[in-house]
């Protein structure tokens, strides 16, 4: 048998457009920012060489209208010394600036020739406008959905340098545009081509008669330094960053040679993470040797040129975590140093409303007329993971020196009354005293020309005088409840405040606790990230504060929120302060403690 070897020639070709006007409308609706084709339009100004832009906005024969007006080089001249639009209209896709690029043409933007189409997502016709080297004026004429171009001479007085481009009329959606977004979204999106080019851009909205000048965005925050060089075999990639407090409007921009391709670098799947993603950094970072999609221009092309750009940015991203979490760290002391001082007025106001022989755990009333402690505070933070603690001491004195008071010590006029106690026990037919304070808007003390008027508006019992600073409650022999109300006026200035009086068959006294008597004030916290664990809180003695468990998926929640994390943590001290200074009472008189200083404490809680 013979055996025949078959051999089949290998066809080749080239790629070719089937249908060249179908190809033109996809590359015409490809861009689907309207805002990125003006910016465009502008940037092509910008590589022509112009020193000042215009953009207008306006309305002419009840139709809206965008006008971008150059004094640049204008469109290249063909031999006959005329603009060459001809060539314009049909080399899409054929960039005259890529070949100059080519030549060693520096800060040229455009490289596809597809940027003038752009005008169909934004109006229906184009006319562009530009001066021959004869001095006299041409347009062409392009309609969006239409392969048709006109090329005619333009009547004008004196011979103008530049380009002037009319898309009219506007496509609806575009109506509501204004001059003021256009000037945010070029302010970001050119920020570095205005930068180094010095161009003026100008915008004028008619319709709404404001001008704005377009500035290159400016970032707020701290500009970081020394941030490792960024190299490829490509070229160098450059990193203008800020840190700022964290707030999710913070972004890291992509750049390249100047102009933004992406608002958010997270935005790639490769930078959707730590650093990048954290909220603490804004910025710009610019990689002019990426290669861009043709049609939109806001997405990148994944080659080896931007793999070699991902590998560079490591060395930033550990530059960038480190920063990071040093600044996350010290933040976190910051909050913790509020939360607590937060966290002990609102104790520290919710005892001085609440009778002082049940609640008076810190000494607060002594020596002082308004209640405030004297003493050491102790204000701890804390880190997860390890329980840390962060010390600071304040010492808060009261020294009074005939004669020597300083202004800030004078109280101002009348703004607030207060009843000492607001809420309390007492056993049927005892006394109980309660005393007046009228407080200023900063709430000191006011002294000076005060009358006071007291009385019951509900229940039973009497008092013994109607007017004064302290007045006796005598209970009457049946439970109940009873309202006292005082108005305390300072000349014209009339206060009220109120104060609840639950009268009780018998009073039973809180147990006595076995813990040591607080010697250091108010109690401070720390955290202890114990993940898994039941318990959310607990009480150490010997260092007077407040173990907090982080890992707690309640303190996770809470965390979520600074308001909410101040009332979680305030929650947690009211239940330790209520077991430590209740201890022995029955779990249900333990909840009604918890439930009122819990009550008196977030009601005083900022």
């Amino acid at each position: 048998m013979n055996t025949h070897h078959i051999t089949q020639k290998k066809e080749r070709g080239k790629l070719r457009i089937g249908n060249d006007w179908n190809a033109i409308t996809i590359i015409a609706l490809s861009q689907t920012n309207p805002l990125k084709a003006i910016a465009e339009l502008a940037e092509n100004s910008i590589d022509a060489g112009a020193g000042h832009i215009t953009i207008i906005r306006g309305k002419e024969k009840g139709q809206l209208y965008f006008k971008i007006i150059d004094d640049g080089n204008g469109i290249p001249c063909a031999e006959n010394n005329k603009p060459d639009f001809k060539y314009v209209a049909t080399h899409i896709c054929d960039s005259l600036k890529r070949r100059l690029k080519e030549q060693g043409a520096l800060n040229i933007q455009g490289e596809f020739g597809i940027g003038l189409l752009s005008f169909w997502i934004v109006g229906y016709r184009l006319s562009m406008v530009s001066c021959g080297k004869d001095g006299k004026a041409y347009q062409m004429i392009m309609e969006k959905g239409k392969p048709g171009w006109t090329i005619s001479p333009r009547p004008h007085l004196f011979s103008s340098k530049g380009t002037q481009i009319t898309i009219s009329p506007l496509l609806e959606g575009i109506r509501q545009i204004s001059g003021e977004k256009i000037q945010r979204y070029l302010a970001a999106e050119l920020r570095d081509r205005i930068r180094h080019s010095g161009v003026k851009i100008k915008i004028i909205d008619r319709t709404s008669r404001q001008e704005f000048d377009v500035q290159p965005r400016q970032y707020s925050g701290q500009l970081l330094h020394n941030l490792p060089a960024l190299t490829t075999q490509y070229g160098d990639v450059y990193a203008e960053l800020y840190l700022e407090e964290k707030n999710t409007e913070n972004c890291i921009s992509l750049f390249r040679s100047g102009t933004r391709v992406l608002p958010l670098i997270t935005s790639l799947d490769e930078f959707q993470n730590e650093p990048w993603a954290c909220g603490y950094f804004q910025g710009v970072i610019d990689a002019p040797f990426l290669h861009l999609t043709p049609g939109t221009r806001d997405g990148i092309v994944r080659d080896e040129k931007f793999t070699s750009f991902v590998e560079a940015l490591v060395p930033l991203s550990e530059c960038l975590n480190k920063i990071f979490q040093e600044y996350k760290k010290a933040e976190d002391e910051r909050m913790s140093k509020n939360i607590l001082r937060s966290v002990q007025k609102a104790i520290r106001e919710a005892i001085l409303a609440l009778p002082p022989e049940e609640y008076d755990w810190f000494d607060i009333y002594k020596g002082r007329k308004d209640g405030a402690q004297d003493g050491r505070i102790t204000i701890l933070g804390a880190v997860d993971n390890t329980k840390t603690m962060f010390v600071e001491d304040e010492k808060i004195e009261e020294k009074e020196s005939p004669g020597q008071k300083q202004f800030f010590e004078f109280s101002g006029p009348l703004a607030n009354a207060r009843i000492q106690p607001a809420s309390t026990l007492v056993e049927v037919g005892k006394n109980k005293s309660f005393r007046a304070i009228g407080l200023d808007r900063p709430r000191r003390v006011v002294e000076e020309k005060l009358t006071f008027v007291w009385s019951i508006t509900q229940g039973a019992g009497s008092l013994d005088k109607s007017d004064g600073e302290i007045v006796v409650f005598q209970a009457p022999q049946e439970p109940g409840i009873s309202r006292l109300k005082v108005s305390i006026q300072q000349n014209d200035i009339v206060c009220e405040a109120g104060a609840v009086v639950t009268i009780v068959d018998n009073l039973i006294k809180p147990a006595a606790s076995d813990a040591p008597e607080f010697a250091k004030g108010l109690p401070g916290y720390t955290l202890e990230n114990a993940p898994g664990k039941l318990w959310r809180s607990r009480f150490d003695d010997k260092h007077n504060i407040v173990v907090i468990n982080s890992g707690h998926r309640d303190f996770v929640y809470a965390s979520g929120q600074n308001q909410r994390k101040l009332r979680y943590i305030c929650r947690l001290f009211s239940k330790e302060l209520v077991l430590r200074n209740f201890s022995g009472e029955q779990p249900g008189q333990l909840l009604e403690r918890l439930i009122e200083l819990s009550m008196y404490t977030e009601e005083n809680l900022k």
